[in-house]
Order: structure tokens, then sequence, then C-alpha cells
């Protein structure tokens, strides 16, 4: 069986990922593509990512993506998380994961209703649905609370678990709202304030293209695959939240070969992606919490020490501001309150390497000006760093 290194998964991953200075790139929908999708449970994540990986950091330009040519879309996807992904791939994600994750979101919330027992059904949410779609489309952008003045419906309020001891009252509005973006009839436009705020405006959404599910899981595996290949089943379960079956019916979709990977495992890649990459330049990059090269893999052993864990990662599994030198991770970062980047290395790299962290937080400072950055996941290093 071919042998594929640790060595040449970080050369892979420096390259396919445009993490090295040489193959950024000066769009974002480049971006999104290089890393399948990008996460945006924190909208300045969005912009993190996309910034780190362009020969000129523009926040005018992601913004321009996401809201005017609409060429970058937000779904709730891939392990029921939000996430960007290229409008060309939207369709895919949508028919392999985003479907299902609506379906599930609209069947809890009439269970919700049912249980609440004031007949509320789903003949009511059909009618307030129509009525939140006719109000945007009257309105243009705007926020949930507006939304909510325009539909009195949406200031409706349930009991959600009755009788248990978390039983509680909430509004109906933001699930309304999160269902109708779920099934891409509403899409999110630009926020409230600055670039890194998520209290979006919502707006109409034109319906995504039909595609096959099991054609559009082979195509978000072989996509996957080409971006973070090799990688094992276990990676791909991971990643994309399938059950074993579709994760295996999709590698035999895209014909993928399996290699020896350093540790002893199986892992895969496209069959015309057997051949050693040559190594980049030396590359430092200063990635944001829940950076797709953080989380592409279940098993990130190959870019991750162990004994880094703790420092980087919070209690539920989400990584946090990462310093990357030549394709593994050496340390975290994070953001003063006076907007100074501060980093600790928990790597040995260097005297020249840590010039290059120095010089690459220095361009992270220049493009991101007066914005303040505070992971919505935070980890006891980046606590640390802004204490």
């Amino acid at each position: 069986m071919h042998r594929i290194s640790d060595e040449q998964r970080r050369i892979r991953l420096g390259r396919r990922h445009l993490l090295a200075p040489s193959v950024r790139t000066a769009s974002p929908v480049s971006v999104a593509d290089a890393v399948v999708a990008l996460h945006a449970t924190d909208a300045a994540t969005v912009f993190l990512s996309a910034c780190a990986r362009m020969s000129e950091a523009s926040v005018v330009a992601v913004e321009r993506a996401l809201y005017e040519d609409v060429s970058l879309v937000r779904q709730l996807s891939m392990r029921n998380t939000l996430f960007v992904v290229s409008q060309e791939l939207a369709p895919h994600v949508d028919a392999s994961n985003a479907r299902a994750v609506a379906a599930k979101e609209r069947r809890t919330f009439l269970k919700h209703l049912a249980d609440d027992g004031n007949g509320l059904d789903e003949r009511w949410l059909a009618d307030t649905e129509r009525k939140t779609l006719a109000a945007l489309a009257a309105r243009g952008p705007v926020t949930g609370s507006e939304l909510s003045a325009a539909v009195a419906d949406l200031r409706t309020k349930i009991t959600v678990f009755p009788g248990k001891k978390y039983e509680g009252v909430q509004g109906v509005a933001s699930r309304v709202i999160r269902i109708l973006a779920a099934e891409g009839r509403i899409r999110r436009d630009r926020p409230r304030g600055s670039w890194t705020s998520s209290q979006f405006r919502w707006t109409t959404s034109e319906p995504l293209p039909f595609k096959e599910p099991a054609r559009a899981q082979a195509e978000l595996a072989r996509r996957w695959l080409c971006s973070y290949g090799p990688a094992t089943e276990a990676d791909l379960k991971w990643w994309t939240g399938w059950a074993l079956g579709p994760v295996r019916k999709a590698l035999e979709a895209v014909g993928a070969e399996g290699v020896r990977l350093d540790d002893g495992t199986v892992g895969w890649v496209l069959p015309e992606d057997l051949e050693p990459e040559p190594a980049l330049e030396p590359w430092v990059a200063l990635l944001p919490a829940l950076d797709p090269s953080a989380m592409g893999w279940a098993d990130r052993s190959f870019h991750l020490p162990d004994g880094h864990r703790k420092a980087l990662f919070d209690r539920s599994g989400n990584i946090g501001p990462t310093v990357w030198w030549n394709g593994e991770i050496v340390g975290g970062w994070a953001q003063r309150a006076d907007g100074e980047p501060v980093w600790r290395l928990l790597s040995d790299i260097g005297r020249d390497a840590t010039a290059l962290v120095e010089a690459e937080a220095s361009r992270l400072s220049q493009w991101m000006g007066r914005a303040r950055i505070t992971p919505r996941f935070r980890t006891p290093l980046e606590r640390e760093l802004t204490a």
C-alpha cells in the first residue's frame, strides 16, 4: 500500500489550505473552496479565516461576497453547524447535509408546539412563515426584532419541556427564523454594527438548485478529500456528521484509494492524488478559533502535539486561536483590549520562525484596525493571554 507521511500531510495542508504566502489568493470564494467550508458559528471567524489566506486581506471583499454578490452562502449543515461555502458548492451541501438538518429543526419545533398544548400546529407554523416571508419581501433586510414587530405571530411564547425540571418559556421568533434560514428561504444579510457582529439582518433568498443526495455526498466527499486527504473514514464521518454507511458509499463513488499513514492506520485519497508534493517556503499562520485547518479532522495528531490540547481547546472540544509553523500548531494567540495581538509559543521553533510569527501578527493587526475579537468559545490559553 502506498504511504503518505505526516510531513507530506503538513505540506499538503500548507499548500491546499492556502496558508503559505506563495499560495495565498485574492478571492474569498477561492479561500472557501480551498477549505471546502468556513466555520461561521462566530461571525468574525469567517473574516479571520479568509483574510489569513488572502494575498491582500480585505474585509470589504469578504463582505461583498457575503452580502452583495452572494457568492458565499451561509448554511446550517455539517454537524448541525453554521458554515460558509461557495455558491457553487452550496447545492451539494444542501442536498448532502442541510436538508436533513432543516427537517430535524422543523420536526423538533412542531413537537414543542404540540407539547405547549395551546393549539399551535403545522398549519399555524405555515401561516406564520407565510406572513414572515411577506414582511421580509415588503420591508427588505430587517433584524429579527424588527421582523417580530411586523409579524404578531412571531411574538408568541410557548412552554417548552412542560412538566420537566428544566421547563421554560420561549419566544418562537428565533425558531421560526432559524427554520426558514435552514431551508434556504431566507438568508443572513449585513449585521448591525461591524463585521464582527452576529446580530444579522434577514432578507429573502432564492432556492438552491436541486441535487440528488447520494451524488451530492459523493461530490462533497471528493472536494473534502482534495483539501484534507489523506484522511480516515473516521475523519470524514466526524467532519460531515454522516453515518458510516454513507461515508463508505461516498468514498467508493469517488474511487478513493487507501494509503498507509505514519501511525499505521489507513487514510484515503483521490485516485490521482498519490504523488508527493514539494516543500513550501517556511510559513507561519495565525488562525482564528474554529478555523477549518484545525477542525478538519477527528484525529489531528499529525499537526497537533498532544501536549498542546489542554491549553488550546475548551471543554466541549472547540479549538481556540492557533499559531502554525510549517503545518504544525505550535501555540496560540489572542487580542488584548487595546487591539494588540499577543501570542504564546508552546513549541520551540527557533529565532527565525519566531520572527515570522511577529511579522504575521503585525499583518493581522494592520488589517484588523480597531476591530476587537473575543471568541465565542474561550480556551485556557486565550483567557490567560487576555487577562
